[in-house]
This record gives C-alpha cells, structure tokens and sequence, in this order.
C-alpha cells in the first residue's frame, strides 16, 4: 500500500461507484494504473467489496441495538461466529472488559430484538447479555478518512 493506493481507496469511498476512467483523471494516473492498483487490493483482502450506504430506517429497521455479550471462554469464538451469521447483526467484536463480545444489531421493532436476544441467550456458553437500545442515530458510518487532504 502506497499514497496511490490511499488515495484510490478515498475516493472509492466517497463514490464506490467511479469508472477506473475517472478516478484516473482525478489522480492524474493512467486507468490501467489504477485497474491494476483496485485489483491488486481486492486480491489481498484490502478491498472485500463495494456497497451501498443505505439509511437502514427507511427500510423498516428502526431500532438499533448494542449488546454485550458474557461467554465462557472456550465457547467466545464458536459464539462469535455463530452471531455473525444472523442476518440483523451488523458488527461483532471481541473485546475486553466486563463482557467478552459486542453485537451491534438492527431490528424493525421489539418483538424482532426480543427474539434475537432470547437466540441469542440459547447459544451455548453464553453466561448473560445487557442489551441497550440507540435513542438516536448520531453517525453511523463505517468509512474511515484515510487521507489528510
């Protein structure tokens, strides 16, 4: 990775969806510079995609959840996999702290987090969970500034 490759990838999330011609032009590179450079990040895992960013409310998932999760050490990893497979999570970590796993989780209302967190309590090695709801939606973006422009 170098300052090109930053680059690329900065515009790429300003706008994932930019022609290789574009963003040439931008960078003032040759677009199979810049074909070569994208591919070359997608092979190495640097790059594992390219979405949408979507307001998730107005698609009917309204509440959004974050839960600490206490397991019993040897079960954490089988947990973690296990919770990234359903479909209303979001995020998951391994942490340190009070609680070992964080889930973060959308859902359309009560009853759909209620059933994911009684799930969620049915998985085995899981000791206890603290679920708490988002008041607001302050930022949520996982885009990260990678340049200081």
């Amino acid at each position: 990775m170098d300052e090109l490759d930053v680059k690329i990838l900065s515009l790429l999330q300003q706008n994932a969806r930019l022609s290789y011609r574009e963003i040439a032009r931008e960078l003032k590179v040759a677009v199979g510079t810049v074909y070569n450079r994208i591919k070359k990040m997608e092979e190495e895992g640097v790059i594992r995609g390219f979405a949408p960013i979507i307001d998730y409310e107005k698609l009917g998932f309204g509440l959004t959840a974050v839960i600490g999760v206490k397991a019993k050490g040897r079960h954490i990893l089988d947990i973690e996999r296990e919770i990234a497979k359903n479909d209303r999570v979001m995020l998951v970590y391994d942490i340190t702290g009070e609680f070992d796993i964080v889930v973060v989780a959308k859902f359309r209302d009560r009853a759909d987090m209620n059933r994911f967190v009684k799930w969620l309590l049915s998985l085995e090695g899981v000791e206890k969970t603290n679920t708490s709801v988002a008041m607001q939606v302050v930022k949520e973006d996982t885009r990260l500034k990678l340049t200081e422009d």
